[in-house]
């Protein structure tokens, strides 16, 4: 189950208190349980997958194509299809269902989602460049961004260039982030800290891709009490 995602909603942020007292910033995430539409096998596509589906759409929102889709796997069309690779097909099958329970002894998630849309911004606020001089003959060009070409040759500003332009809006993917609690009944998933976008942002969680050695906060907690139990071994005075 650690290789499929599950798509929530960000509904926004609150705090987590422990019993040492210490305050955590978490991210509030409505999850949407995920239906099994098509287990996908080696000899049809060359390769092992599943289609999963989430969300509700109404029926009359789809086009011909997805109606006969959804109408002959016999399922409630899904708002959203999204496919996952898998090592062994056997153990899903289809219409399957299943929620935050996949997550159930994962510590660490990769979350994906879009961030908040800024709109068009200059170069030093898009770039954080610092501008041209604030006096001396500077007129009107305070804020922009210089020179963004050469001379003849090559004759033409290289894409990638450092610009003005459209600033947000853009796919963010976020590594090693703690679930600190699951609320399986209300499917609310709490994350450590602040996850790209704004309210109602679509978030994809997954099992973290990086094996690494790292703390929870609990173990953290736990770990300091054990050193203020331990008496500290007094040093040798040399004499």
């Amino acid at each position: 189950m650690s290789e499929i995602a599950l798509i929530g909603k960000k509904v926004g942020m609150t705090r987590e208190f422990y019993k040492n007292g210490q305050l955590v910033p978490v991210t509030v995430i409505k999850m949407e349980k995920a239906r099994i539409i098509q287990v996908i096998d080696q000899e049809n596509r060359g390769y092992k997958a599943i289609q999963l589906g989430y969300g509700k759409i109404k029926n009359s929102k789809l086009n011909k194509a997805m109606k006969g889709y959804f109408t002959k796997k016999n399922t409630e069309p899904k708002r959203k299809l999204k496919e996952f690779k898998v090592e062994n097909t056997e153990i899903y099958k289809e219409g399957n269902e299943f929620g935050l329970e996949i997550f159930k002894d994962i510590k660490f998630v990769d979350t994906r989602s879009k961030t908040i849309g800024k709109g068009f911004a200059g170069a030093m606020k898009r770039h954080n460049f610092g501008g041209l001089r604030a006096s001396h003959g500077v007129s009107v060009s305070h804020r922009s961004h210089g020179s963004t070409g050469q001379r003849q040759d090559p004759g033409k500003v290289f894409k990638g260039k450092k610009m003005a332009g459209h600033m947000g809006d853009k796919l963010r993917t976020m590594q090693n982030i703690e679930i600190i609690k699951t609320d399986i009944e209300n499917e609310l998933l709490y994350l450590r800290g602040s996850i790209p976008g704004s309210k109602n942002t679509e978030v994809l969680v997954k099992k973290s891709v990086k094996n690494i050695n790292k703390l929870t906060i609990d173990q953290k907690i736990e770990a300091a009490e054990k050193a203020k139990k331990t008496p500290d071994k007094k040093k040798k005075k040399w004499n």
